[in-house]
C-alpha cells in the first residue's frame, strides 16, 4: 500500500517538475523572442536620421552618418513600406494600390501618388510612386541634403549642380529672367540595381527632374525638409543648352554638352494625389 502511495507521489512530483520546466523555458524563449525583435527598417531609418539631422541643416550630417544610412537604404524593398509590385506593366505604377481596372486612356492620366511617412523640424521621409512617363520637372534643394532610393522600376534623372562662383545672364526684355550657368551632374536611367543616390547643398546634383520609364517608385529623404519660414522654397527651372544664349561664359573647348543656363519658371501644376501610407510607423 505505501510503495504504491509511494509511486503515485513520485509520478506526481516528476509530473510537476517536467510542467514546471517546461513553462520555464517557454517563459525564456518568449522573453529571448521579444528582447531580440528588431525595430522595421524605417524605425532603423528615422532612428539614424534623428540621432544625424539638425533642424537647419548646420553643421550637415557627418560622413560617418551619411554612410550608414546610405547603407541601409541600400537594404530596404517595396515590402518595407506596405508596397506591393503587383504585375506593375499592367497597372501602370499602381501596384501599391490594386488599381487594376483601369482603361487605357486612363492608366496613361494616373497622377503621381505622394505618401507621406514621417516629418518633423529636421527631416522629411516620403515615397513618390509614378505612373509611366510622368514627369517632376526640374526643381531645387536648396541647403538640403537628399537620400534617394529606387524601390521599384526605372527612374531618368537629369541634375545639375550651380557653376560657382555664379555665372548669371541678366534678362534684356520685360518680364524675362535671367538664366544662370550649371554644370551637369548626371543623365541617367535609375534602377533598385543602381543603388541610393545622395545628393547635397551644392554637389551632387541638388538640381534634377524625374521621368518615369517605367511604373516606380522612389523613397526620399530630405534633410532639413523644405521650409517657407526657413527659407527653403522649392524652385522650378527650364534648362536651355549653352548655345541657347551665345558665349555667356568662359567654359573649357569643347564642353558645351556639359552645361546649360537653367531660367525660374512659375510653380508648375503637378499632376500628383496624397495616398495613405499603410507601412510601418515611426515610434
Amino acid at each position: 500500500m505505501l510503495s504504491k502511495l509511494q509511486r503515485a507521489t513520485d509520478k506526481a512530483r516528476l509530473f510537476l517538475q517536467i510542467k514546471n520546466q517546461a513553462l520555464s523555458t517557454l517563459f525564456f524563449t518568449r522573453h529571448v523572442s521579444m528582447g531580440n525583435t528588431s525595430p522595421s527598417k524605417v524605425q532603423a531609418l528615422y532612428e539614424l536620421c534623428k540621432t544625424s539631422f539638425t533642424p537647419s541643416g548646420s553643421p550637415p550630417p557627418s560622413s560617418h552618418a551619411i554612410q550608414k544610412i546610405y547603407s541601409l537604404l541600400d537594404t530596404v524593398h517595396p515590402v518595407d513600406f506596405g508596397l506591393k509590385e503587383d504585375n506593375p506593366d499592367d497597372d501602370r505604377g499602381h501596384g501599391c494600390f490594386g488599381l487594376n481596372q483601369l482603361n487605357w486612356t486612363a492608366r496613361w492620366a494616373q497622377p503621381i501618388t505622394f505618401l507621406d511617412i514621417y516629418e518633423c523640424d529636421s527631416l522629411t521621409m516620403c515615397i513618390f510612386c509614378f505612373p509611366t512617363a510622368s514627369v517632376i520637372p526640374l526643381h531645387d534643394h536648396p541647403g538640403m541634403t537628399v537620400f534617394s532610393k529606387i524601390l521599384y522600376g526605372s527612374l531618368h534623372v537629369k541634375a545639375y549642380d550651380w557653376v560657382e562662383p555664379a555665372k548669371i545672364l541678366e534678362s534684356k526684355g520685360p518680364g524675362n529672367r535671367g538664366a544662370r550657368l550649371a554644370k551637369l551632374a548626371g543623365d541617367d536611367v535609375l534602377t533598385v540595381e543602381s543603388g541610393t543616390s545622395v545628393l547635397y547643398p551644392k554637389t551632387g546634383g541638388n538640381l534634377h527632374c524625374f521621368t518615369a520609364i517605367t511604373p516606380c517608385a522612389v523613397l526620399d529623404i530630405l534633410t532639413p525638409p523644405y521650409s517657407e519660414e526657413a527659407g527653403r522654397l522649392c524652385t522650378y527651372y527650364h534648362d536651355y543648352p549653352y548655345s541657347t544664349f551665345g558665349k555667356g561664359a568662359a567654359i573649357g573647348e569643347g564642353e558645351e554638352e556639359d552645361y546649360a543656363w537653367l531660367v525660374e519658371i512659375e510653380t508648375p501644376d503637378l499632376y500628383m494625389r496624397q495616398g495613405t501610407y499603410i507601412g510601418p510607423r515611426v515610434v
